[in-house]
């Protein structure tokens, strides 16, 4: 048997890898902003719109930790350099007070310092979970003024010079979705006077839409692609094991990145703040740029 020195030198050093561990979880990773670059190749794209790229701006949760208004300049300053044909803001922009539910920041700052985004087609958002447990309509607002189109439950249109077109849904968020047939029917409505006339990408707050939007809830034959994120990649990621806990009734699968399921391709990025808990290990905050290729 080991030595009762042993084992209290491979304890002690256990106790100090964890305790580095947590700390790195705390005070550096979410302090951190990275840009992760992704290429998607989807089958009939059409190749009038191959190499468009958009970024994924998600989860921000403003004014938890680490993200204050000068972070928020730092996200629109680091998207801007990409060049991105599209941006799309995929919800929880604030954070609430857990005694309360009041936000920790007033939409009006928050859209204040996220202004200045630039893309070729315009900036496309929708709401969060977290936006509607607040003031959906001040978020909303806050966000138009700031000149940027929130998509609740409304279709955009992109358009090239040659007659190409392109179609992007916003839909409204998981937390309001209610009975599934009803969700599914008004985002068909939406779709139906444009079927066939262009592909079609998704927007959702939270990847656990897809079986009130696929099968025979399908609301279109033309999507594409969907973007989503809500998860934040787990927050915690460990080797071997994974995330342990993900926000979503589908476990570990859209826990991050891309996945098809459902006939449809959905890539989700773990995006920006924290939730709960104000801790990430090796999910960095991310802003995604994703490069969409014809095959």
């Amino acid at each position: 048997m080991p030595k009762l020195s042993s084992l209290i030198k491979i304890t002690s050093v256990l106790f100090t890898v964890a305790l580095v561990c947590v700390g790195y979880a705390y005070f550096i990773e979410p302090n951190r902003l990275v840009v992760n670059r992704y290429e998607i190749r989807i089958d009939g794209w059409n190749p009038a719109f191959d190499g468009f790229r958009v970024a994924l701006i998600s989860d921000i949760h403003a004014g938890s930790t680490y993200i204050d208004e000068e972070k928020l300049r730092k996200i629109v300053t680091m998207t801007n350099a990409e060049n991105v044909d599209a941006i799309f803001l995929l919800g929880d922009y604030v954070a609430q007070n857990r005694a309360d539910r009041s936000m920790r920041m007033d939409p009006e700052v928050l859209a204040d310092a996220l202004q200045g985004f630039g893309a070729r087609y315009g900036v496309f958002a929708v709401l969060g979970n977290h936006d509607e447990w607040s003031n959906p309509q001040a978020v909303e607002e806050a966000l138009e003024r700031g000149g940027y189109k929130v998509l609740n439950g409304e279709l955009a249109e992109v358009n090239l010079s040659n007659g190409a077109e392109l179609r992007i849904l916003g839909l409204p968020d998981h937390t309001t979705m209610g009975i599934w047939r009803n969700y599914s029917g008004n985002a068909r409505r939406v779709t139906a006077p444009t079927e066939g006339k262009g592909d079609l990408i998704v927007l959702q707050h939270s990847p656990d839409v897809i079986p009130a939007i696929t099968g025979e809830l399908a609301i279109s034959n033309d999507i594409k692609i969907m973007f989503a994120a809500h998860t934040h990649g787990g927050q915690v990621w460990l080797p071997v094991i994974g995330a342990p806990v993900v926000p979503s009734m589908f476990g570990q699968k859209f826990t991050r990145g891309f996945v098809k399921d459902s006939g449809i391709n959905i890539f989700v990025t773990s995006g920006i703040g924290t939730s709960i808990l104000p801790l990430r290990f090796l999910v960095t905050p991310e802003i995604a740029v994703v490069t969409l290729r014809s095959t």
